[in-house]
């Protein structure tokens, strides 16, 4: 299994409902600091998202900036710039194209690609986008992105976008193109991904046995796969939470009220089908609810949710290899939640993670 950093750059709030001065600085400081300490205990990736005008939840609306500082400060880990919201109105796709190439090169040839159509009505009401044919336009950027990055001489007239001939530069590092992949956040995006030759970027909850089902689907789709690239990316991760301490009460304190910040703030975000009707969005929102079972004395410490990567290394052995054994060949972890951890702690978590827990799946390899 890999395992990867998954950041949405968030920003808490004074009491007042003001951002402090500084606030959005530290942030990024503090997830940069955190990249290159896990570039150095060796985890495999480190993810961005792409969000736009979601006070609070995210701050990372150029992903390619906070990257590329990344790239340059590391020397081994994967660059996932996930997800570029493949919305022309957003992102034309040549921009995404040459963008993307030059932070292939500036990471000598480590960047992998993620694509998504936003999910919140918030960012597509912003830009003036249309979600009807987000989906149509997000099919058109996966097809056309390889192209432009290995065609000399590329032209396009379609949905959402069109380009006389041209030669798109720079052309990326990595032969044939980097890797591409799609979040999953509604079920039967994973099949979009499969039947494309896409890599299955997975950042919504869900049970063991469902991740299972699914994750078989895609195997058995992608094997029979038209890919839209040079490149067919064969690999489902999910998205997890992640704080490791050697006291089980004291992991469940700290990483639970970080994974609870995370999700509340999830749900206040306006999701494209509260506010649009269409049928182009079928999920109100992208946090499933495990199961929790009830403790049967009152004041005794809840149990974790079950798959949840919070506790401390013996518990979290547990959990990662059952996700290994559903097919999941990649876990990327939220590590902070509106500055809930505080930093020197989010770094003691990742150090005793890549010391205690982390050596049992490179065995494997």
């Amino acid at each position: 299994m890999r395992f990867g950093l998954f950041f949405e750059l968030s920003v808490p709030r004074l009491p007042d409902g003001r951002f402090a001065p500084g606030a959005e600085a530290k942030v990024y400081r503090e997830a940069i600091e955190t990249a290159v300490l896990a570039d150095q205990l060796g985890l495999d990736s480190v993810w961005a998202v792409e969000h736009h005008f979601l006070e609070g939840y995210s701050h990372c609306s150029a992903p390619e900036v906070f990257l590329t500082a990344v790239a340059a400060r590391t020397q081994h880990i994967r660059i996932g710039h996930g997800a570029v919201v493949c919305v022309p109105e957003i992102n034309h796709p040549v921009r995404v194209a040459e963008r993307c190439a030059a932070l292939d090169l500036i990471s000598g040839g480590r960047l992998d690609v993620g694509t998504a159509r936003s999910s919140t009505w918030t960012e597509l009401g912003g830009f003036g986008a249309d979600p009807d044919e987000t989906k149509k336009t997000w099919d058109e950027f996966v097809r056309v992105l390889p192209r432009m990055w290995t065609e000399d001489a590329f032209a396009y007239d379609g949905i959402g976008w069109s380009m006389p001939e041209r030669n798109v530069l720079p052309k990326p590092h990595q032969q044939p193109h980097p890797p591409i992949w799609v979040t999953v956040t509604t079920p039967g995006t994973e099949l979009d991904a499969a039947d494309r030759g896409l890599g299955c970027l997975g950042v919504a909850a869900v049970t063991f046995g469902e991740q299972e089902r699914r994750t078989a689907e895609y195997h058995r789709r992608i094997e029979l796969c038209d890919p839209v690239g040079g490149v067919v990316t064969r690999s489902v991760t999910t998205q997890n939470f992640l704080y490791c301490h050697e006291d089980l009460d004291q992991a469940a304190a700290v990483g639970g009220a970080m994974a609870a910040t995370f999700n509340l703030a999830n749900s206040h975000l306006l999701w494209t089908r509260e506010a649009y009707p269409t049928s182009a969005y079928q999920s109100l929102g992208n946090q499933a609810t495990r199961q929790v079972k009830e403790s049967g004395t009152p004041g005794e410490r809840k149990p974790l949710p079950e798959g949840i990567a919070i506790g401390d290394p013996v518990r979290l052995l547990e959990e990662l290899k059952r996700w290994r054994d559903v097919g999941i060949d990649g876990i990327n972890f939220i590590v902070n939640t509106m500055d809930v951890v505080p930093h020197e702690a989010v770094l003691d978590s990742l150090r005793l993670f890549a010391a205690e827990v982390l050596p049992a799946f490179r065995s494997e390899r």
